[in-house]
């Protein structure tokens, strides 16, 4: 696909993945479109993107309500067309244990990335459909292929994502609207920080895999779009363990069970 001259929508876009992912796509010449609740942090962050010779238009909203997309769609299809780029990286939520979780944030896990990506995609792709060109990238976790102890409500909605990816597969064949889902391993980036507790909870295991940092996450994803790949999980190690997840499941998770944290007495 074509990266020069697209219109690129990416939620999340004020730190982490989302910053780095916004660009790099102007690097190469796409025209994109910030969205975050921040309106501070997508200001400085276009700022650098033009002094860089790149092109950047904030768009701060709470994509967590479908009342918020509509509106936030309406607003940038107005000003700047259809997105050619919807890139679903908005994200939230921590590791916890199930019965640490309250009602309030496993709802907000639940809104934050997968409804919100539903919402999303659900604006622009009737869109992108007619148009007859369009692609759509949904960043994942992953806990979609491996649950870990301690990751309840934060797998719930990563696993809803990854059936809304494999949805619009299907529903989306033969009409030029492709779609990519990226799934980096644990990433240097801000999450741990605004997810405090999180860090502990992670299994062992994941030791033996490089950190990755967030402009190698939007290296990959942008030559993603642009080779139109299906899927990317990286790196290496994270790749072959969601490929023998799908061979021996149990195996799987025996493995990532026992390295994962155990559960304190009540």
């Amino acid at each position: 696909m074509r990266i020069t001259g697209s219109t690129v929508l990416i939620t999340g876009a004020s730190m982490g993945i989302g910053a780095a992912t916004a660009a790099e796509f102007a690097h190469y010449g796409a025209n994109v479109l910030l969205v975050a609740r921040s309106a501070d942090k997508l200001t400085s962050l276009a700022g650098e993107i033009t002094r860089r010779g790149g092109i950047a238009h904030i768009h701060p909203a709470d994509v967590a309500t479908p009342e918020a997309v509509t509106e936030l769609i309406t607003e940038i299809t107005d000003e700047h067309g259809t997105p050619d780029i919807l890139v679903n990286n908005a994200g939230a939520g921590r590791f916890t244990y199930i019965d640490d979780t309250s009602p309030a944030e496993f709802h907000a896990m639940a809104a934050v990335p997968y409804l919100a990506a539903g919402y999303l995609t659900t604006a622009v792709a009737p869109a992108m459909i007619k148009r007859g060109s369009g692609h759509i990238v949904n960043v994942n976790s992953p806990v979609s292929r491996v649950v870990w102890p301690a990751s309840a409500g934060y797998a719930a909605s990563r696993w809803g994502l990854r059936g809304l990816t494999e949805g619009l597969r299907v529903d989306l064949a033969g009409t030029g609207v492709g779609v990519t889902e990226v799934i980096p391993g644990e990433v240097a980036s801000e999450y741990f920080t605004n997810n405090p507790g999180s860090s502990q909870n992670i299994p062992k295991i994941s030791r033996l895999m490089p950190r990755l940092t967030c402009q190698q996450v939007a290296t990959r994803l942008v030559r993603a779009v642009a080779c139109e790949r299906r899927e990317v999980v990286f790196p290496p190690l994270l790749r072959a363990m969601t490929t023998t997840a799908r061979l021996a499941p149990r195996l799987v998770s025996r493995v990532v069970a026992a390295t994962g944290t155990k559960r304190r007495n009540r």
